[in-house]
């Protein structure tokens, strides 16, 4: 179990990484939102991260 906890906690740290790189600063603040909102259950919250990080990836797009 042990084993299992660490593996998950490397994989979160890398993905974070992953998006801090690649999204900066508010990508991490999308992530953060998204994943308070989806702890706390709160469907607004959990929206505002995902549109967060939606218009971050669009938005060399638009």
């Amino acid at each position: 179990m042990p084993a299992l906890a660490l593996l998950s906690a490397v994989l979160v740290v890398t993905f974070e990484q992953a998006v801090r790189w690649k999204y900066g600063p508010m990508g991490i603040v999308g992530l953060l939102l998204l994943t308070i909102g989806l702890k706390a259950k709160s469907p607004a919250v959990s929206s505002l991260g995902a549109v967060v990080l939606a218009l971050l990836v669009t938005g060399p797009a638009l």
